[in-house]
């Protein structure tokens, strides 16, 4: 059985002082949580704070990007080893904000997932599609594009070391959410278009979370999809009894999926 993942991406939120507190409180709420692996992924400048605080617990904090130099004239950029240094032991890759904002290409994700796998930290790498492509039929095309381009030239060992996100763009932010049964027929192509390519064995051990306006109120339908191994946390991460909540979603819920 995949072992579920519940990761909470902070984004540009939380100053130092403010990591080290919630940090501090969360991993008290959810010491006893053996159900599912837990991620923070606060901004780099509170990486470290986050990363002392969950020191001895059962808390891993990630990054929330990465360059594919490990050095270099990349003004604002941060390499992988600087994640490391700092406490991190994964990474977000090619969420749709930056793909966005700063015009990231299926290849340039390409290279930071190569990147990061190199240094040892995990990579979670983000695909989905936009409202447009959905509305227009191309949920499959467009993801599709997205492996093939970022995934490129892996081994299938490269591969089973990675997680994937499906992040659908227009249910980003927007209180609108993906049904769990839109959700899971995605994660199914997804796991399918792995089997084309890594073989059974890796798509069946790749892990892939859900993405796009999670809450409380619909984390245990969606986790009851035996496709959806987890969530990539937005804005309910920030509070912390809401990404408490989603933490403990209901034990019958998780009973049957780990292993």
């Amino acid at each position: 059985m995949r072992r579920p993942v519940i990761a909470g991406n902070w984004k540009m939120h939380k100053t130092i002082a403010e990591t080290s507190a919630f940090v501090a409180r969360l991993r008290e709420r959810v010491a006893n949580v053996n159900h599912c692996d837990i991620v923070v992924a606060p901004p780099f400048t509170a990486l470290r704070a986050a990363a002392e605080a969950a020191r001895g617990s059962n808390l891993r904090i990630a990054g929330q990007d990465v360059h594919w130099e490990p050095n270099g004239a990349h003004t604002g950029d941060i390499s992988a080893g600087m994640l490391m240094e700092a406490g991190a032991t994964a990474v977000i890759i090619g969420h749709s904000e930056r793909r966005r904002d700063h015009g990231e290409t299926d290849e340039m994700i390409n290279r930071k997932l190569k990147a990061a796998l190199a240094a040892g930290l995990t990579p979670i790498v983000c695909v989905g599609e936009t409202l447009e492509e959905r509305e227009s039929g191309r949920t499959q095309e467009v993801l599709s594009r997205q492996f093939e381009g970022g995934f490129a030239g892996l081994t299938p060992w490269e591969f089973s070391r990675i997680m994937m996100a499906y992040e659908p763009v227009w249910a980003i932010g927007t209180g609108r959410t993906a049904t769990p049964e839109m959700a899971a027929e995605s994660h199914t192509y997804l796991r399918e278009l792995s089997r084309r390519r890594f073989g059974e064995a890796e798509a069946e051990r790749l892990r892939i979370l859900y993405g796009g306006s999670v809450k409380p109120d619909n984390i245990a339908g969606l986790m009851r999809e035996v496709q959806i191994d987890g969530a990539l946390v937005g804005g309910a991460s920030l509070d912390l009894e809401s990404f408490v909540a989603i933490v403990q979603y209901p034990p019958l819920v998780a009973a049957g999926r780990v292993g």
